[in-house]
C-alpha cells in the first residue's frame, strides 16, 4: 500500500475506539445503533479487518434470484463446490473459496467479521436453514494465492436475511462479479444494491448469464447501458454466457468477453475466456487500495457518514440540555418563604456555649442572673398562660411552620414537572412521565413528614450554633480573645445591658413582651446598645448572640448572629432540596445534564477531530 494511506491506519484505529467510546455517553439520545448504520458496518467490515493485511482480494459473486451465481462459482472453483438449484433462493449461506496456505497467514474470522465460520464438507450446507449467519470454506488448489473466491445469498430474496448477509459480503469484498440476466439488470433490489456498490468504489466485473446467443448480442449492450447508468458501476470487464443447462451443471459453460463501451470496430469474441485469468491479472494492489478509500470515503460523506451521525447528537443533545437547565436544583427544586428560627431560640444557645466559656466570678455571676431572671419572668409566663393557655414551644411552632413551607415547595416541584411533561419534546416527555407516574405525591409526602417530624431540631440548632461560633472563634482569633476578656470584665453590667436587649426581645423577657416591643423599641434602644459598644454592653451583646434583627448600630456582632441564623435556615432548606432531589429526581437531572453536554464531551470532539483528518486524508 502506498504510504499515505498507510498513514491512516492509525487515524482510523482511534476512530474506531472513540465512535465505540462516545456511543456509550449516547445512551439517553435513544440513537439508532451504530451496528445498523452502513458507514459504521463499513469500519468494522471492511477497514479494521483489511487495512493493514497483504494485498490479497475478496471476490463475491452477487446478484439476483436463480440466475445462475453458484454455476457461476462452481466454475470458478473448479469443482461442484456450491449447490446448485432451479428453484429460487437456494443458497442461504456464502461459501468461500480460500487458496491453499491462505489461512496460515491470514485470519479468517476477522476478514469476514459478523459471520461463523465453517470447514466446508459438502455443497448442501450452503442450503441450511438456520438463523446463524455463517459462511462455509475450503481450499482451492485453482485459486490463485490471493484471492478469496464466495458465492453469496440472493440480493434480491423474499427472505429478507439473505439481503443483510448478501450485504455483509458486499462490504467485506473489493470485487464483485454481477450476475445479470435480461430478467433481473433493472430489479429494484439489484440496482440498490449495486448503488452501494458503486459508492464503495468497488471493482465490478459484468456477466450477462443464460443468454440466447448469437441473438442476445444485439441486448445486452442496451441492458449494461442501463444498468451502469442506474447504478453508477463502471464495469472492469464484461462477460457473457449462453443459456446451456446441461453445460451449466457439468462446469462446462463458457464465458465469451466482451468490450465496454461498445466498440463497433472491434468483431464479436466467439473464444472463450477463463474468469480466473482475468482476476489474476487484476492489480491487487490498486483495487484493494481503491476499494479501502472508497470505504474510507463513505466514512467522511456529508450525507450519508460520520458526520450526519455527529450532527444527530448534536441535536438530540440539545434537547437535553434545555431541560437540564430546567430540571437543575435552582429551576425546579426552588424553596420559597421558608421560615426563620424564633431569636430567642437562637439566644439561648448562643448563651450556652458562651457559659461554657465562662470561668470564675463572671460565670457565678451570670448564673445568679439567670436565676433571678427566671424568678422575674414568672409572673409575666404565668400570665399569659392565663389568657393564651399552654404555649407552643418555640422550635415546634418552628417545625409547624417548616412544614408548610415544605407542603408548598412540594406543590411548586410538582406544578413544574408537569408543565415540563406537557410542553417538553417526545424524546423527553417519557421519561418526566415516568417520574412523575412512578411516584405519586402521596407517598412523598408521608414520607417527609415522617422523616421531618423525627429530626431533633434542637439537636440540629446546637450543631448549627456551635460550628458558626467555633468558625468565629478559630476564624477571628483576636476579636475572639477580646470579646472573651470584655465578657468576663463587664459581669456587672448585665443588668443594665439585659434592660436593653429585654426591650429588644433578645434577652430572657423576650419571650413575652417581644410580640408588642420589638419594632419600636429596636430604634429606640439601638443608640444605647451603641453607646456601649465599647464597654459592657459589646461583651454583653456577644454573650446574648449579639441581635438577631439586622438592625442598625451592632456592626461586626450583627452581621455574624444573621450569618449564624441564616446557616440553620440554609441547613434546614438543604434538607428538603437532598430529599426532593434523592426521593424524586434521582439521578434523571444528572443523567439529563450528562446527555446534553455530550457534544462537549472529550469522545465527541475527538471523533470529530479524526473525521477532519481522514478528510484531508481523502
Amino acid at each position: 500500500m502506498t504510504s499515505s494511506f498507510k498513514s491512516c491506519v492509525q487515524t482510523i484505529r482511534q476512530l474506531n475506539r472513540a465512535v465505540s467510546v462516545l456511543e456509550q455517553n449516547c445512551g439517553l439520545l435513544q440513537l439508532a445503533p451504530l451496528a445498523e448504520r452502513e458507514w459504521y458496518q463499513l469500519l468494522q467490515q471492511k477497514l479494521l479487518p483489511q487495512i493493514e493485511s497483504q494485498a490479497f482480494l475478496v471476490v463475491a459473486v452477487v446478484g439476483g434470484t436463480n440466475i445462475g451465481k453458484s454455476v457461476v462459482f462452481n466454475h470458478l472453483a473448479g469443482c461442484r463446490a456450491s449447490s446448485t438449484s432451479a428453484l429460487a433462493s437456494g443458497t442461504k449461506h456464502p461459501v468461500c473459496l480460500v487458496p491453499e496456505g491462505f489461512s496460515d497467514h491470514h485470519n479468517l474470522d476477522a476478514i469476514f467479521p459478523g459471520f461463523r465460520l465453517r470447514k466446508w464438507s459438502s455443497s448442501d450446507q450452503a442450503l441450511e436453514e438456520t438463523d446463524e449467519d455463517l459462511i462455509f470454506w475450503r481450499t482451492s488448489r485453482d485459486t490463485p494465492p490471493n484471492l478469496l473466491v464466495l458465492d453469496t445469498p440472493d440480493i434480491d430474496s423474499d427472505a429478507r436475511i439473505n439481503w443483510k448477509r448478501a450485504d455483509g459480503i458486499r462490504r467485506c469484498a473489493d470485487v464483485l462479479i454481477a450476475i445479470l440476466t435480461q430478467q433481473k439488470y433493472n430489479d429494484a433490489a439489484v440496482k440498490e444494491f449495486f448503488r452501494k456498490a458503486a459508492a464503495e468504489d468497488k471493482a465490478v466485473l459484468v456477466l450477462f448469464n443464460q443468454c440466447q446467443l448469437p441473438e442476445d448480442d444485439e441486448y445486452w449492450p442496451l441492458w449494461l447501458n442501463t444498468f451502469t447508468r442506474e447504478t453508477g458501476v463502471q464495469p472492469e470487464f464484461v462477460y457473457i454466457a449462453p443459456n446451456d443447462r446441461t453445460a451449466a451443471e457439468n462446469n462446462r459453460l463458457q464465458f465469451f468477453e466482451r468490450t465496454w463501451p461498445v466498440d463497433p470496430q472491434q468483431p464479436t469474441s466467439t473464444v472463450a475466456r477463463s474468469i480466473n485469468e482475468d482476476l489474476s491479472k487484476l492489480h491487487f494492489d490498486e483495487i484493494k487500495i481503491r476499494t479501502l478509500r472508497g470505504s474510507l470515503a463513505q466514512l467522511v460523506d456529508d450525507r450519508t457518514g460520520i458526520a450526519p451521525y455527529l450532527e444527530e447528537v448534536k441535536s438530540r443533545s440539545r434537547d437535553f440540555q434545555s431541560a437540564s437547565s430546567r430540571l437543575s436544583e435552582e429551576g425546579v427544586v426552588k424553596v420559597t418563604d421558608w421560615p426563620t428560627v424564633p431569636n430567642s431560640i437562637v439566644v439561648t444557645r448562643v448563651r450556652d456555649w458562651w457559659r461554657t466559656r465562662q470561668d470564675g466570678w463572671s460565670r457565678k455571676i451570670q448564673d445568679t442572673y439567670d436565676t433571678v431572671g427566671n424568678g422575674i419572668l414568672w409572673p409575666f409566663r404565668f400570665v399569659r398562660k392565663q389568657i393564651q393557655g399552654d404555649p407552643l414551644p418555640p422550635l415546634e411552632d418552628y417545625r409547624k411552620r417548616e412544614w408548610a413551607a415544605v407542603l408548598k415547595s412540594i406543590e411548586e416541584v410538582y406544578d413544574k414537572l408537569t408543565w415540563m411533561s406537557e410542553s417538553g419534546s417526545e424524546l423527553l416527555r417519557p421519561r418526566l412521565e415516568h417520574l412523575l407516574a412512578g411516584k405519586s405525591r402521596s407517598e412523598l409526602i408521608e414520607r417527609l413528614k415522617a422523616e421531618q417530624q423525627a429530626i431533633d431540631l434542637e439537636a440540629e440548632l446546637s450543631q448549627t450554633v456551635d460550628r458558626e461560633m467555633e468558625a468565629f472563634q478559630i476564624g477571628s482569633p483576636e476579636l475572639y480573645t477580646f470579646y472573651r476578656q470584655l465578657n468576663n470584665i463587664s459581669a456587672a453590667a448585665r443588668p443594665v445591658a439585659s434592660v436593653v436587649l429585654f426591650t429588644l426581645g433578645w434577652g430572657p423577657a423576650g419571650e413575652v413582651v417581644a410580640p408588642m416591643l420589638a419594632d419600636a423599641a429596636t430604634h429606640a434602644v439601638a443608640p444605647v446598645v451603641a453607646d456601649l459598644a465599647g464597654g459592657a454592653a459589646v461583651a454583653v451583646a456577644g454573650d446574648a448572640a449579639v441581635s438577631g434583627a439586622a438592625g442598625q448600630g451592632l456592626g461586626f456582632l450583627q452581621a455574624k448572629f444573621q450569618r449564624l441564623r441564616s446557616a440553620f435556615m440554609t441547613m434546614r432548606v438543604n434538607w428538603l432540596v437532598g430529599r426532593l432531589k434523592s426521593d424524586l429526581l434521582g439521578k434523571l437531572p444528572d443523567e439529563f445534564r450528562l446527555a446534553g453536554d455530550v457534544p462537549e464531551s472529550q469522545p465527541f470532539l475527538e471523533v470529530k477531530r479524526l473525521l477532519e483528518s481522514l478528510r484531508v486524508e481523502v
